[in-house]
């Protein structure tokens, strides 16, 4: 009987360990599963287990495929199962290719004449995961803000950041989830922003890989009013929670989707950008909301000179201008009382009222 023996930490199990098992099964007659104590996990990763270990025992007993389970209590990294493989003398040690301890393997493989055996990467049977991913997913909110930017766009991707330049914007409700997203699609308020936030993801780097800046999922996970520091990465400047813009924002839709990615790289002037951010960036220290919407209307002076068509003029707003990329998507108003907001809203059908959102 050829025995076959895997090692790991196994913590909380998914499709992907079920195929490693079902093709190291293949391989002998019998499958020796071995996983890392509470113990061991706790000393080489400062980490406790998802359950307890004698749970995750009987787990790995009930597949159909695994013949044995052990837990292991070498400290040895590496080698935690160490005491149980040269008791056990198994035919087959087998590891992923991935496998970062292959030299102290091997020796051990040698002293009980078993065979090293890198299992080649397979395609999956379903889209992988991994541990970490799977408790990023349960950690994740089940709902998310979205968020309007009044100054500074465009500072907040790495290539266009300006050195004492600031980003201003604010998280905003209704908010989102992965069953209801009431706004439209490529909109300019941060959805893909929120999306990675829903599904476990940070966001910053995909945001940045896409040719684009940070201040999405920056805020969307920070919520309240903000200011960033313009640079690679966010820094936080300034936060408060922006209570003073209650019942004061609205946003348009103007008919049309934007495409942030595929507009990035066209002329603007990022100093005029950086100026507007300053006067934002007053106004939401302050909570002035006058001067809130001065930034926002000097941002919009840069986004016409990009381009951009004129934003129809609103009775009552203060202030105008493009969510995001601009060139489409919504519109972002600001207006000094809720009364001249909601009268706004009741004569324009494509304004909506938004709310800021501030979690501790």
């Amino acid at each position: 009987m050829k025995k076959v023996f895997v090692s790991g930490c196994y913590d909380i199990l998914h499709a992907g360990h079920l195929q490693f098992f079902e093709e190291a099964r293949a391989l002998g007659d019998y499958l020796i599963v071995s996983f890392a104590s509470a113990e061991v996990l706790w000393h080489h990763k400062r980490r406790k287990p998802s359950i307890p270990d004698e749970h995750k025992q009987v787990l790995l007993q009930g597949l159909r495929m695994i013949d044995e389970v052990i837990i292991t209590h070498g400290h040895k990294e590496g080698l935690d199962f160490e005491e149980d493989f040269l008791r056990i003398k198994p035919d087959f040690l087998i590891v992923t290719e991935d496998d970062k301890y292959g030299d102290v393997k091997r020796e051990i493989c040698a002293k009980v004449g078993a065979k090293y055996t890198l299992l080649p990467k397979t395609p999956p049977k379903f889209d992988p995961v991994s541990t970490s991913s799977i408790v990023r997913w349960v950690q994740a909110p089940t709902e998310a803000p979205l968020r309007v930017d009044f100054a500074g766009g465009w500072l907040d991707v790495p290539r266009f950041s300006k050195p004492g330049a600031f980003i201003v914007n604010c998280a905003v409700s209704p908010l989102v989830s992965l069953r209801e997203w009431p706004f439209e699609k490529q909109a300019g308020l941060g959805g893909s922003g929120a999306w990675a936030l829903l599904n476990g993801r940070d966001g910053v780097d995909s945001e940045i890989d896409m040719g684009v800046g940070w201040q999405d999922p920056a805020v969307i996970r920070e919520t309240g009013l903000c200011v960033w520091r313009s640079g690679e990465t966010p820094v936080l400047d300034f936060k408060q929670n922006g209570d003073f813009l209650d019942g004061r924002m609205a946003i348009f839709w103007t008919g049309k989707p934007h495409d942030t990615p595929g507009i990035a790289n066209m002329p603007r002037d990022y100093n005029r950008i950086a100026e507007a951010a300053v006067v934002a960036r007053a106004g939401a220290m302050n909570a002035d909301i006058e001067t809130l919407g001065r930034g926002v209307n000097l941002q919009y002076a840069t986004q016409l000179a990009e381009g951009m068509d004129s934003l129809p003029e609103i009775p009552g707003a203060i202030a105008q201008k493009y969510c995001g990329g601009g060139h489409g998507g919504y519109a972002l108003y600001l207006f000094t009382d809720p009364e001249a907001r909601n009268a706004a809203i009741a004569a324009t059908e494509q304004l909506r009222a938004i709310e800021p959102i501030c979690r501790v």
